[in-house]
């Protein structure tokens, strides 16, 4: 009877070594994957879904999420090794590519699929058309980003040659293109949101167009890596990936006032509503993405619409800077 006591009380001792060794080996196997996103915005809502709902953290990886404010910004933080992946407009690996690297960012999973700017008029105007904007002073986004070059793509689309038409400007710096308008310039501006609606609550604009709806789908941005760090770190991809497909599923079959709740932690200083607002006008317009899936549909009408703006260096096969075998792994399972 001692005897199988003393095994019994052994046994319980092994068990109870043995959880925290096993926590200790869990923590230890925890995987860091610094993020660097080009600018924070409810626009990425499924990346913060992910986020905050410990999508990320049940695949092993301890997400270090970094805003960095900028295209140029969040490529130079990625090639320079500041940051494992980068959130950013799938144009900019084009841009790195035709430069020549030897180690290009290849996007991997897909994030939005829209342009996610509104068009926001100085006045209130009941019945919106385009021919509005003949004569007027446009301020756009910067040249060769991708919100620049949707919004000519569709001025062009709608018979308005932005640089004959209109009197666009657009040198200003992307964070100070707001504070811009609100001081009186232009008649126009190209805004994402939430500050789109910010502006019309405030009486300083109303929003007239979606440049999204009228742009078709396009990989507007897209989480990458450069081909060497994904070749070294295949398993973090993949868990990356998989994490995110769970959030873009989770925010697909959500509602935008469950989902508002959901992002609203990155988003401290903006009201609840205004989060919702926002998130159901990017829901109704198809602007986030499904699945991580960049097909190659997309990637060409990204190209379409940069060579129309004069932005194209050279056409790059779907294959050179794509690679879908992350996303459909994921998704497979």
């Amino acid at each position: 009877m001692k005897k199988w006591i003393r095994i019994t009380m052994i046994s319980f001792l092994v068990v109870v070594l043995a959880i925290p060794m096993a926590c200790a080996k869990q923590e230890k196997e925890t995987t860091k994957v610094r993020v660097a996103e080009v600018t924070r915005s409810i626009f990425y809502a499924p990346q913060y879904v992910a986020l905050s709902k410990g999508f990320f953290k049940k695949e092993g990886l301890n997400v270090e999420l970094t805003t960095t404010w900028g295209g140029d910004k969040t490529m130079t933080t990625l090639l320079s090794g500041g940051a494992d992946i980068a959130l950013v407009g799938s144009e900019t690996s084009i841009y790195v590519y035709s430069q020549g690297t030897n180690d290009p960012a290849i996007n991997f999973a897909q994030l939005t699929q829209t342009d996610g700017t509104f068009l926001v008029s100085r006045k209130k105007i009941d019945h919106f058309s385009w021919d509005s904007l003949k004569g007027s002073v446009f301020l756009g986004q910067r040249k060769g980003g991708m919100p620049q070059m949707v919004g000519e793509f569709v001025l062009k689309k709608h018979g308005i040659d932005p640089h004959k038409d209109l009197q666009l400007i657009q040198n200003v710096d992307f964070a100070n293109i707001a504070n811009a308008f609100a001081s009186g310039t232009g008649d126009y501006v190209q805004l994402f949101e939430p500050t789109a609606s910010i502006f019309e609550q405030q009486g300083k604009g109303y929003i007239v167009a979606s440049f999204g709806t009228e742009s078709g789908h396009v990989p507007y941005t897209s989480f990458m890596a450069k081909q060497s760090f994904i070749k070294n770190n295949k398993n973090a991809i993949e868990k990356f990936t998989r994490a995110l497909y769970k959030a873009q599923q989770w925010v697909e079959a959500h509602s935008a006032a469950e989902i508002a709740q959901a992002i609203q932690p990155y988003f401290k200083d903006t009201d609840i509503q205004l989060i919702e607002k926002v998130v159901n006008r990017y829901k109704q317009q198809g602007s986030y993405a499904t699945n991580p899936i960049l097909d190659e549909k997309e990637w060409n009408n990204l190209q379409a619409i940069m060579d129309e703006a004069g932005e194209l260096p050279k056409h790059v096969d779907y294959s050179k800077l794509v690679n879908t075998s992350f996303a459909k792994k994921a998704m497979a399972k």
